[in-house]
């Protein structure tokens, strides 16, 4: 297997690294993925996996881990093999069906096995490369280096990475890549190209690795959905008991999935998804599926769950048979949300009842702290164009959206920076929520200040919103007053008098 690499003496040139990548047995490497959480592996690698067996694709994965804590033992452990259960109503009827993933063939880490990694990008047969680094991930950081081994971010590791497979083999057009961005910003391909290009001028790689890029390159924009609860911990044992064997790289989900991949070059063939009847659908826009599954479905989780977590939930599910809870966030849909979209009233409509109906999966666990990951940039992306959308068309603030800003606040108050994340209180337990490390540090260092001072300065920060919010005629009071009430008389409290128990 390709973990066995690491039994290998590295060299300068890593030409043992590559030697040892050539003779793994197996199918040839032709993804490398950026990300191995939960989502990845329940949809592209499960897609993959299925190509394999039914399209004939021949391909395997290799999982990177792109940031630098966190460990892949599990994955090392498992031979990289694990199984990917789908439980859910399907035309009102109760459907479970298990898969055992068998298209990954190694997980390298991009800091701790920099050679090993940076080696895939001399690798003839890889064609194909996929990211979710989450929203805050595709974002320039003017001060990332390209000596840094790896560079900080994401487009800086790409550029580079790129750049040392265009000058492996002579700038080839045959040996670009096809880039499959799936995280939640609009036009992430475009947004990402532009990030790649920008470090390309600033490092001074050329301008044959700039046309190498437009030419042999590919950077799709995507839309995947598919809501992953992850690891069941509560019932794993279970599990194993009726699957046979031990597994603790487990992942579940629903069975619904969508992939829209929008693409300037005929892709289609080199991707033969469609063809095992998979949900994947090529096209030139993608724009009007992304703007309904973003603003409703990921808007809807990012609105309500900061509130529903401070109530004292831990899982979606839980919250949804909470009827207040269930209210707001149906609210928040039908009445600020869809007003602002110019989709057909009747499908958005629709596509917002099912998204209710999904969220009351029963056979879905979705912790809520893990929806909560880098929520600040995935209220930015998700809710708050239909803030500006709903103040733009109705000339007033949209109660819930405004509330789901001041939760979002409440949420990250009063916690204190602990191995890279916040450690808040809930109760006087403790819970962790990771972020972009510029939001951690705010609220980590301005916890003492009033809510009515707190909130100009977060509402104003361009790094955090692109713009200043505060600039938005009542915002920035509404959402101080409702800050101060939270703080001052808990969640449960504040929802129930403003919104119904």
């Amino acid at each position: 297997m390709l973990q066995n690499l690491g039994m290998l003496e590295k060299d300068e040139e890593g030409s043992q690294w590559i030697a040892g990548i050539l003779k793994a047995p197996g199918r040839p490497v032709r993804v490398l993925q950026f990300g191995e959480g939960n989502f990845l592996r329940a949809f592209v690698d499960y897609m993959i996996d299925i190509a394999n067996e039914k399209a004939d694709f021949n391909g395997n994965v290799v999982l990177v881990k792109p940031i630098s804590f966190g460990n892949l033992d599990a994955f090392h452990q498992q031979d990289c093999r694990y199984t990917v259960l789908l439980r859910g109503l399907v035309e009102g009827k109760p459907v479970e069906m298990s898969r055992a993933i068998t298209s990954v063939s190694d997980a390298v880490d991009a800091y701790g096995e920099y050679e090993k990694y940076t080696a895939y990008a001399r690798l003839d047969t890889l064609r194909f490369i996929v990211s979710n680094t989450t929203e805050a991930g595709i974002v320039l950081d003017e001060s990332d280096r390209l000596d840094l081994c790896p560079p900080n971010s994401y487009p800086g590791k790409l550029c580079k990475f790129l750049y040392e497979r265009a000058e492996a083999f002579g700038y080839a057009a045959d040996k670009g890549l096809i880039i499959l961005p799936v995280e939640l910003i609009d036009d992430n391909g475009i947004a990402l190209k532009r990030c790649v290009k920008a470090l390309a001028r600033l490092w001074k790689l050329g301008e044959r690795f700039e046309t190498w890029l437009d030419e042999a390159c590919v950077f799709t924009s995507t839309l995947v959905d598919r809501i992953v609860a992850g690891y069941p911990r509560d019932e794993a044992e279970a599990i194993w008991q009726k699957l046979g064997y031990e597994d603790r790289l487990l992942v579940t989900g629903e069975p619904f999935p969508l992939w829209v991949i929008e693409s300037e070059k005929d892709i289609p063939g080199e991707l033969p998804l469609p063809d095992c009847g998979l949900p994947v659908i090529f096209t030139d826009n993608q724009k009007p599926c992304k703007q309904r599954k973003v603003r409703i479905l990921n808007g809807a989780h990012t609105s309500f769950v900061p509130a529903a977590f401070l109530c004292g939930y831990d899982y979606v599910l839980d919250a949804m048979n909470d009827s207040m809870i269930q209210t707001f966030m149906q609210k928040t849909l039908y009445d600020e949300v869809i007003p602002t979209l110019s989709l057909p009233k009747e499908d958005l409509m629709a596509f917002a009842e099912a998204v209710t109906g999904r969220f009351k999966n029963p056979y879905i666990k979705h912790a809520l702290l893990s929806i909560c990951l880098n929520s600040v940039s995935k209220w930015r992306a998700r809710c708050m164009p239909s803030l500006l959308g709903y103040v733009e068309r109705e000339h007033k603030l949209p109660e819930h959206l405004t509330f789901s800003l001041a939760a979002l606040m409440a949420l990250y108050h009063g916690g204190h920076l602990k191995d890279g994340a916040l450690e808040c209180l809930r109760d006087g337990q403790p819970y962790t929520l990771r972020d972009d490390a510029a939001v951690l540090a705010f609220f980590a260092e301005n916890d003492q200040k009033p809510a009515a001072e707190l909130t100009r300065m977060f509402l104003s920060s361009t790094d955090f919103f692109g713009q200043d919010l505060t600039q938005v005629p009542g915002l920035e009071t509404a959402v101080a007053t409702a800050l101060e009430d939270v703080l001052a008389r808990g969640m449960r409290t504040v929802m129930t008098e403003r919104f119904g128990g």
